[in-house]
């Protein structure tokens, strides 16, 4: 059984095709590895056997009477505490939705897992409102990192890192505002992606999508294995006739992307916090394989790169982050998170005007523009995930530490699809991930790459923890 739930979610569901393992079996097995390391890493914070075994005996039934299995048919699958599951609470970690009502309707890329035959398992824990880089808030506490439970799993997608890093769950959703689900990913040593902006539907995500900010943030799909982003992101995208801003785009096939044609940039560096030697050197050794393998790879960074991180935080909080003070006494948030108090100190010196924020639009408007000039002569861009490993829990809010979050912050104020996976291993046994963008509806290119990295790199590995 250790070595099922070690698998891909790809792989869970063809043996359940095989009837090599029931799905109750297989969702069986997963409830009791949540048991064995949830104590310890605090990832779910929700199981939901009733919810599981219901929909395990539902997938045995159908298979018996010979129904067509869908891609993931018996698999379960974890989701973030901050996307909507019929019947249970949704709370997005804040205090003001302690006592929320359960839902009454399941979002729309919960309800296309199920379509596909895929069975929620937990929700996960997360930041309060999920604006934090550690996944620590007033309802759930902390979640610790498989790897080192003295270090952050990260976030705000962290309780999904974690749990499926510590085999609790083959895959799952989360959500990326300035890396919330590819950092989690880095320093838990899984895949993750964080689509287009406009790509998936956002319906049922809690806070909804909504004003400027919607074009910085996507719902993303997170496993141990790329296969299963590339199922995933296959069965997520489309519209769904109630989230405006999705793009009807066809999500093309990673396979048949040419590898021998691609060309690729590469960099290690951005300003003001430098890149870890050891994280450097395992994003040039996959520069230097890559080399091998496509058709020209060059160093070569974003144009004024460092501009990343102020875009992001001029865009998140113009008002100084009024809007999301008034949103938290709004729902009743009487009590913050420290991690989010941190943020909304830090933006308070962004506060600015009306005519203030037209000149952080233009600014927004040309460092686009600049960047679709730089991508036109590359197909995908390959760079660190975050500047260090996984942080000690409760530091990812000082400033140095901070500033180094500009590597996933990029792609969001982009709105660039961009993949993370496991690459490497620190001196002391902590992952070191690599991030691969690629131009906007080109997730196939990202997945590719991510893919020939996996071959040659091994991608996830399992914690002690479950060894």
């Amino acid at each position: 059984m250790k070595e099922i739930l070690t698998s891909s979610a790809t792989r869970q569901a063809t043996l359940v095709r095989e009837r090599k393992i029931s799905s109750v079996e297989l969702v069986e097995a997963h409830l009791r590895q949540i048991t064995n390391i949830n104590p310890r890493i605090n990832a779910a914070v929700a199981v939901l056997p009733e919810i599981a075994f219901a929909g395990a005996r539902a997938a045995d039934e159908a298979m018996a009477r010979g129904k067509v299995p869908g891609p993931l048919h018996g698999v379960p699958f974890s989701i973030k505490d901050s996307i909507e599951l019929d019947g249970t609470h949704c709370t997005a970690g804040t205090w003001g939705w302690r006592a929320a009502p359960a839902s009454a309707r399941d979002a729309t890329v919960v309800r296309r897992m199920k379509q596909a035959g895929a069975i929620p398992i937990a929700k996960t824990n997360l930041p309060d409102l999920l604006f934090a880089f550690e996944s620590d808030n007033l309802l759930f506490g902390t979640t610790k990192n498989p790897y080192d439970l003295s270090r952050t799993s990260g976030g705000s997608s962290g309780g999904e890192a974690a749990l499926i890093a510590a085999c609790g769950s083959p895959c799952g959703l989360g959500s990326d505002a300035a890396g919330s689900v590819r950092v989690p990913a880095a320093f838990c040593g899984i895949a993750s992606i964080k689509p287009t902006s406009g790509r998936l539907p956002r319906t049922g995500h809690v806070p909804p999508a909504g004003g400027w900010i919607e074009a910085l943030w996507q719902i993303g799909p997170m496993a141990r294995r790329v296969e299963d982003l590339c199922t995933m992101m296959g069965l997520l995208v489309g519209g769904d006739g109630k989230d405006p801003t999705v793009c009807e785009s066809p999500f093309l096939n990673p396979a048949d992307v040419n590898l021998s044609e691609l060309k690729i940039a590469f960099y290690t560096e951005t300003q003001p916090a430098p890149t870890h030697p050891e994280v450097a050197e395992v994003v040039r050794r996959a520069a230097k394989y890559l080399a091998g393998e496509v058709e020209l790879v060059q160093e070569e960074p974003l144009p004024a790169l460092d501009q990343a991180y102020d875009l992001e935080m001029k865009l998140l909080g113009p008002d100084g982050g009024d809007s999301l003070r008034a949103y938290l006494s709004s729902i009743g948030s009487s009590k913050v998170h420290p991690l989010l108090t941190g943020w909304l100190e830090k933006l308070e010196s962004y506060r600015t005007d009306l005519e203030g924020f037209a000149r952080y639009w233009a600014e927004w408007d040309f460092w686009r523009s600049q960047a679709s000039k730089y991508l036109s002569r590359y197909d995908a861009v390959v760079c660190p995930a975050y500047s260090q490993m996984a942080l000690p829990h409760g530091t990812s809010i000082l400033d140095e530490n901070f500033r180094g979050f500009t590597h996933t912050m990029a792609f969001n104020v982009l709105g660039w699809p961009a993949a993370v996976l496991r690459c490497g291993t620190s001196g002391e046994g902590l992952p070191i991930a690599v991030q691969i963008a690629s131009r906007p509806y080109r997730e196939d290119i990202a997945l590719a790459v991510a893919l020939l990295l996996e071959s040659a790199f091994g991608g996830w590995k399992p914690p002690a923890s479950i060894e």
